[in-house]
């Protein structure tokens, strides 16, 4: 490893621990004392940050609080997903997908937890944090439509057609990430995130399928 890829490694590291530590601090205050009652300042000094760090990571304490909306895969993995075949499970395929999606939120099982409480008791914060949450799912219906286009080209007019089914499809993963999302949440921690969505998956696949 060559001293820039090893400096790199460590910046970024050093990132990803100050946002959680950020996300910590604000979830934990927000519980302690309600939102109303926790400031960017209360924030920046539990985090041992400084206001201004506070804001190279987040535009507010709102955006703090609701975290980032979990994210996809590499361009690679859904090159992957998009050019499975015909012959392949689009549905195993996606548990795939989604599960490296999500490999990388495993060390947040405690932000998560925190976020849930403290949403329980905000309603509109709640609503924001659904509101990213379809940004997410528009995505990801996206990549489900040129899978679908790939494995089976249909005739233009049939695009709302085609467009009606990935959304179908779109929405019975989500509840599928959904689920699992929750069983990891109210779990032991003893399972990986990823492990979870593909017993989801598995899961949905089992009350699906037709008997042969």
């Amino acid at each position: 490893m060559s001293i820039d890829t090893e400096l790199l490694g460590l910046r970024e590291r050093k990132r990803l621990a100050t946002r959680r530590a950020i996300q910590h601090a604000v979830l934990t205050l927000s519980r302690e004392r309600g939102i109303d009652h926790v400031t960017v300042e209360d924030i920046s000094r539990v985090a041992n940050v400084s206001p201004r760090t506070f804001f190279n990571y987040f535009s507010s304490k709102d955006a703090a609080l609701i975290g980032d909306a979990p994210g996809l895969a590499s361009a690679e993995d859904i090159e992957v997903f998009v050019a499975g075949g015909p012959d392949n499970d689009v549905l195993a395929d996606l548990a795939v997908l989604l599960s490296k999606s999500l490999q990388r939120t495993e060390a947040d099982r405690e932000i998560h937890q925190l976020r849930r409480t403290v949403m329980r008791e905000n309603a509109y914060l709640f609503g924001m944090r659904m509101a990213t949450l379809r940004d997410f799912e528009d995505q990801l219906q996206q990549i489900i439509e040129q899978r679908f286009k790939a494995d089976a080209p249909a005739p233009a007019h049939d695009a709302a057609e085609l467009h009606q089914r990935a959304l179908l499809f779109t929405l019975v993963a989500v509840a599928a990430i959904r689920h699992a999302w929750r069983c990891w949440a109210e779990g032991d921690g003893a399972s990986p995130l990823s492990e979870r969505v593909d017993a989801s998956f598995a899961e949905v696949y089992r009350i699906t399928r037709r008997n042969d």
